[in-house]
């Protein structure tokens, strides 16, 4: 069974994280392949966007790297606190060790500056929160990232996007990188995407 790392930090966007629990739950109902989404975080209660306490099935100690084959970081609100938890050196050192065995990580929105911090996005192509008069691409561009206009845009085996809503684009981008494009085609048709 794949098993897929949900991080989610302080400030996280709910949207962002439940297209993946949603998209991976559809895929293992009706396509009945099993890739269990686990929940980690540096605290066992974390504190979304608009205050939502979420109860994460991991510990960020309690994790070993070697047990998940992807990685999945949803993006959040600075207003929220999300930036105290996201440039945190445990977490990039965590993106590092997937990025070094080539498994795939995904991010929405915001998050992807967290892959830039890492030191993964130099010279790859990826995107982030796109509005702001761009000041959140100008950010990953900094990081060595090279923009692409893309709402989803896919390096290797890193996945970023634009906004809140490409979240589940983003999450059946994955479940087709995991498994295949016709399971992805089936789960987004049923899915209504």
């Amino acid at each position: 069974m794949k098993k897929i790392l949900l991080f989610l930090t302080k400030g996280f966007e709910l949207i962002e994280m439940s297209a993946f629990v949603d998209v991976f739950g559809w895929n293992k109902t009706f396509n009945k392949i099993d890739i269990d989404v686990i929940t980690c975080g540096f605290n066992k209660e974390i504190k979304s966007t608009f205050n939502v306490t979420l109860t994460v099935d991991k510990v960020f100690h309690e994790i070993n790297p070697d047990d998940y084959d992807a990685m999945v970081i949803p993006g959040g609100f600075g207003y929220f606190g999300f930036y105290e938890e996201a440039y945190d050196e445990r977490l990039l050192n965590l993106i590092r060790d997937f990025d070094s065995k080539k498994k795939p990580i995904a991010t929405v929105c915001v998050s992807a500056l967290i892959l830039g911090k890492s030191g993964i996005l130099k010279g790859k192509k990826a995107t982030t929160y796109h509005l702001m008069d761009g000041r959140r691409q100008r950010q990953l561009e900094e990081f060595g990232a090279i923009i692409e206009g893309g709402s989803v845009v896919k390096d290797e085996h890193i996945i970023t996007s634009w906004c809140p809503s490409t979240a589940p684009y983003v999450a059946l981008e994955l479940l087709e990188t995991m498994t295949s494009k016709e399971y992805k085609d089936y789960i987004k048709e049923i899915m209504g995407y």
